[in-house]
């Protein structure tokens, strides 16, 4: 994520500059050729790295809990449902990204520190923000795991042991979430059942009465506003 925001903050110069700036500040004995694969390696690990150290990861486990227990399945259909998780994530990172555009970005366009530095000042902010809601257990294990020694304190851990307790932590939470928003949708798929059995409708899958039971109450509660306004609070 630190590394996508520096090369987009970067990009903002003009192209003839780019590149040798970049060469010379990163490694001064590296070669354009060798920056343009850089480039190019970070636009392929994008969504992976947008996956992974952003709270996109809770809102789409949720959406699609969501959708299974209004019975749906293709509504609403998996753009919709990336998009809205997107802008919502842009919205929660803001005060992320300001930090290191502060931290980072506009030294290093001022040219007052390297390109490696950059990511390094630049990764401190997002190092934070997944501290902030990885479990101490999830560090635990990745940190076991990795052979890392003991620290000091939270910060001192590496990223290779905080990004991986973060998306555990976030999946937890994400799966959490998600058994709640069933339970009610779930009461009315027992009772429509229970209902159709009890006055002879065996022929009728109760799933046919259900299913609009269900969006009928959800439309009522003006869900979508309860839903998205819940995600919010909840980081």
């Amino acid at each position: 994520m630190v590394v996508a925001w520096v090369a987009m903050r970067v990009m903002e110069t003009p192209s003839a500059a780019l590149l040798p700036d970049l060469t010379t500040r990163l490694r001064p004995s590296d070669s354009t050729p060798w920056t343009i694969l850089f480039v190019l390696t970070l636009v392929t690990l994008l969504p992976a790295i947008l996956m992974c150290m952003t709270p996109l990861v809770r809102l789409m486990v949720v959406f699609h809990f969501l959708r299974q227990a209004l019975g749906t399945q293709t509504a609403p259909s998996n753009p919709t449902l990336l998009g809205l998780g997107l802008m919502m994530t842009w919205f929660l990172m803001t005060p992320v990204l300001n930090q290191v555009d502060q931290q980072a970005v506009e030294l290093y366009r001022a040219g007052q520190i390297t390109g490696w530095q950059a990511i390094n000042q630049g990764s401190q902010p997002v190092k934070r923000y997944l501290l902030r809601y990885a479990r101490e257990k999830d560090l635990a294990l990745f940190a076991a795991a990795g052979q890392v020694p003991r620290p000091n304190q939270p910060d001192d851990l590496p990223m290779r042991v905080v990004i991986p307790a973060y998306i555990l932590s976030e999946l937890k939470a994400g799966f959490a979430i998600g058994a709640v928003l069933f339970l009610p949708f779930l009461l009315i798929d027992i009772v429509t059942a229970a209902i159709t059995t009890s006055i002879g409708m065996f022929q009728l899958p109760p799933v046919v009465v259900s299913t609009p039971l269900k969006i009928l109450l959800f439309v009522m509660v003006d869900g979508w506003n309860l839903l998205a306004g819940s995600l919010l609070k909840s980081f």
